[in-house]
């Protein structure tokens, strides 16, 4: 995953075009815009964000108006409108999961982590922030962890602790990318 910062110039790879090309032959002549959210998870992939001049780069390439592409990837939270750590840990924040502690995790990542929500950690590696229903309320407080999106369910500080170590121990068997 590369990181880009909000002016650089977007060239997608070869390889890019051609999964995007794979993803618009499902859809019907004059339909490309139903390919939009598949190709903005590549492009996301690929950059660790959805830039404006990425977003502009995805309407050209579908023929869209970028107004069309801001409107999607505004719209669905998924898509990051700014660089994130390399791991987004989101907590779901809707009343079930609130009801059993999710704001008390929230506070809890703010301080342990030393970032408020949507912030990233100085060593590149965290960012957080409170999303919709990730649909487990029987099992809440849930979050899950971005980029691969693993779901942890009744979550408590220990468990909290248990997955950062985790994911260092994890990255520092691979480098982080760095962040523009």
């Amino acid at each position: 995953m590369l990181n880009i910062n909000q002016s650089a110039e977007i060239i997608f790879t070869p390889e890019l075009l051609t999964k995007f090309g794979e993803i618009v032959n499902r859809y019907p002549e004059g339909k490309q815009k139903s390919a939009l959210l598949p190709i903005l998870h590549l492009v996301q992939a690929e950059y660790g964000w959805t830039s404006v001049p990425a977003m502009d780069k995805v309407a050209v390439y579908l023929g869209l108006q970028p107004i069309e592409v801001y409107e999607v990837a505004t719209f669905y939270t998924m898509y990051f409108l700014k660089p994130t750590g390399r791991y987004m840990l989101e907590v779901c924040r809707t009343g079930p999961c609130c009801l059993v502690g999710a704001e008390k995790i929230m506070q809890y990542l703010e301080q342990k982590l030393g970032v408020k929500e949507g912030e990233i950690t100085p060593d590149g590696m965290f960012s957080w922030r409170g999303v919709e229903c990730l649909a487990a309320c029987g099992f809440g407080p849930v979050l899950q962890i971005g980029p691969e999106y693993t779901f942890h369910e009744n979550l408590t500080e220990s468990k909290i602790d248990e997955l950062i170590d985790t994911l260092k121990l994890t990255t520092a068997k691979t480098p982080v990318d760095s962040i523009s």
